[in-house]
């Protein structure tokens, strides 16, 4: 397996674009479709949130029920949640307005929305910016960068990620892009996230393989502790890479699973660290839990401690907060036995052990904390099951965009 450049047209078969369509933002791209020459295996994750916007609504019945899926339309500005009938009826306008402009089913058509809850979208908008996306379908990088950036709101960066790796001869590619900066506390997916593989596969085994990763890549993700109303993670598989359908969990399913956890992982890290008004990525290893449930549960708690994040932010290397966080989990364990660390690019220094603080310079933890990426290492001592948590400081900004997000 290598890393190549690309997100979602890296794949063969594979079409993008991304435009304006003046959905809430004026001068700046808000539309973005992807696009497959021939029809797919779908599979997606959803929101675990009670309130479901109606483009998640949409997409379950797609992927539950639909023979194949070939395009997806996305708009940033407006999350088109707790809009009622009427916004369920705009995915029914998006869907139509794409299948006859793409010449599809209206049924193979998926739509996702990110944004302000309770406006509703302008549908003649939407429907004029499926043609344009139309118009501008390409399967360049440029292209997919285009929409990778179409679909961002309060993110910083785009996020694509890409791999290409070898199933019985052939080569096989996987592409994906995310977005992702605020109200991110996922459960069983991500904010959005778009997969497109030429990989041949069922549907089930996409399926099953799509939310087994989900566990331990975009779930393992929170930076401010909300799990949103729009949710959603899907991949389009189209099978052009012509290699022999995967239909049982054989070395090339694992040559898959790897890949797919390459490329979440990567856009789940890339996520945490753009949150909203972050300065460095947060990640917490949890190494020699009894479980790798309960290794899960503790490093997520760390992430997830407002005062630890503050911390971070402030560069101050207050253990405390770690151990605090560590303690209210819900794991039962003899804090006199656990170890603690910190880790930089610069280095590693020993912070707790046998129930007290070690011997460690304050300015040089300070100065590990001061760096873009910091690892919390929290050593269980107690099993053999490790698992990470991504997420990032919390700062002044944080509570700046989000107090006039609706501005």
């Amino acid at each position: 397996m290598k890393e190549i450049k690309g997100g979602v047209t890296s794949a063969k078969g594979f079409q993008a674009a991304g435009v304006e369509a003046a959905i809430k933002y004026k001068n700046r791209k808000d539309m973005a479709m992807v696009y497959s020459e021939v029809p797919c295996q779908v599979a997606g994750t959803f929101t675990s949130n009670v309130v479901k916007a109606a483009c998640v609504l949409w997409d379950k019945e797609v992927v539950a029920h639909s023979a194949y899926g070939q395009a997806v339309v996305v708009n940033s500005g407006i999350a088109n949640a707790c809009t009622g009938q009427q916004g369920y009826d705009c995915c029914k306008k998006t869907a139509e307005a794409t299948a006859k402009v793409l010449q599809i089913p209206e049924e193979a058509v998926l739509v996702a929305s990110t944004g302000v809850i309770g406006m509703q979208l302008p549908v003649e908008r939407i429907c004029a910016g499926v043609e344009n996306l139309a118009k501008n379908l390409s399967d360049s990088e440029e292209a997919g960068t285009l929409a990778a950036e179409a679909i961002m709101t309060t993110d910083t960066i785009s996020k694509q990620a890409a791999v290409q790796f070898e199933v019985g001869g052939k080569t096989v590619t996987l592409g994906g892009m995310c977005k992702g900066s605020g109200m991110i506390h996922p459960n069983m997916c991500t904010m959005l996230g778009f997969l497109t593989t030429d990989i041949a596969i069922s549907k089930e085994l996409l399926q099953e393989a799509l939310r087994e990763n989900v566990q331990d890549t975009f779930n393992m993700v929170s930076v401010d502790g909300d799990t949103s109303t729009n949710d959603t993670l899907l991949i389009l598989a189209n099978g052009v890479a012509g290699n022999e359908t995967i239909t049982e969990k054989n070395e090339d399913y694992e040559k898959f699973m790897e890949a797919l956890n390459y490329v979440n992982t990567k856009m789940a890290k890339m996520m945490a660290g753009d949150g909203e008004g972050a300065t460095a990525l947060l990640e917490t290893k949890v190494i020699h839990a009894k479980t790798k449930k309960e290794a899960k549960i503790l490093a997520k708690s760390v992430i997830c401690s407002s005062l630890t994040k503050a911390a971070i932010f402030g560069h101050d290397a207050n253990w405390g907060r770690i151990l605090c966080a560590l303690g209210y989990a819900g794991v039962e364990f003899d804090p006199d036995h656990i170890e603690l660390f910190f880790q930089g690019e610069n280095g590693t220094i020993q912070i707790f052990k046998d129930g007290v603080a070690c011997d460690y310079s304050e300015e040089e933890a300070s100065k590990i904390l001061a760096e873009p990426e910091v690892r919390i290492l929290v050593d269980m001592k107690s099993g053999q099951e490790e698992a990470c948590a991504w997420g990032c400081d919390l700062t002044y900004d944080y509570v700046k965009i989000n107090a006039d997000y609706r501005s």
